[in-house]
Parts: structure tokens; sequence; C-alpha cells
């Protein structure tokens, strides 16, 4: 187990048991996320991939990722699936700004070292993008996609590991 800050406050690898907190951190992060970002229509329509069979089953049941937790609560997880791409990085709007999100990155890239060199890739949203350009990822192109009929922007982005 990998600590950080504070007593209580630590990363651990994702277990299966895990998944239902973790379709909750999703949906949370997204329902608190800066509403400068997204409209609303927006947001129903992302966070309404929390719970849809078959939309975050695999990275979910077969992505190696960590969660940072602080006393025994899931606040943000990272996955990766398959192997070379960053699929999901989310936290609770409660325990943004607060570190969550950098240390797992740091463990995700660090795992990731073990095959190295390798390029990491993900979608960026525009709520993660400027964390991502603050640990020395770069932006491969920006992206348009739709969810739910609803029209998104995102980054496509990499980071090569050596």
């Amino acid at each position: 187990m990998a600590s950080f800050s504070s007593l209580n406050r630590y990363l651990r690898p994702c277990e299966s048991s895990d998944e239902m907190a973790l379709r909750e951190v999703y949906e949370d992060a997204i329902r608190t996320c800066d509403k400068s970002l997204y409209s609303q229509e927006q947001i129903e329509a992302w966070s309404a991939l929390a719970y849809l069979p078959g939309i975050l089953d695999k990275p979910l049941k077969q992505g190696v990722g960590w969660v940072s937790c602080v006393d025994k609560t899931i606040e943000a997880f990272a996955l990766k699936y398959p192997h070379n791409r960053l699929a999901l990085l989310y936290c609770r709007g409660r325990s943004s700004r607060q570190g969550h999100a950098t240390a797992l990155l740091h463990q995700i890239e660090a795992d990731t070292l073990t095959d190295k060199p390798i390029t990491l890739k993900t979608e960026a949203s525009l709520c993660s993008y400027q964390l991502l350009l603050r640990h020395g990822w770069t932006i491969i192109a920006p992206e348009e996609i739709q969810i739910g009929g609803v029209h998104f922007s995102r980054y496509l982005m990499e980071k090569t590991l050596y």
C-alpha cells in the first residue's frame, strides 16, 4: 500500500469488489465538475454512462489501476485499459484539488515504466487535460464526440515514459 500526505489518505490497487464504488466516483466527478466547462445536458448524458450496461464494463472489470482512499472511502481512481491507455481518471468533487489525481497519475505512470519505453495514450476531458499537461502529457489532437446524442469536445493525449 502506497501512502501519501496524511495518515488517513492512501493509495491501493483496485479490486473487483470496488466496481460499484468506482461507478459512484465516476458519476460524482462528472456531476460536480466545473459547471463552466459543460452544459447541464452534457453532464446528464455523460454521468448516465456510469450505470449503462456495457459502457464502462471492460475497463472496470479488465483494467488495472489504483484507488485513492480517505478513511477507507474511495475518493478517486485511475485505470489502464488496455495496458498502454489511461482509460479512466476520476475524483469525487469533495476531494478535488487535494492531490488524489496527481498521486494516481504518478502511480499509473510508475507501473507502466516496467514496459519502457512506452507511450501511454488517453482521451482527456475538458476537466482533466490541464492536469495531464502539467505532468508532461502532450495533446495529439482535439476530438469531437457524441454521448447520448450530445456533442462533446475532448483531447487525444499521450506521454512517452522512459
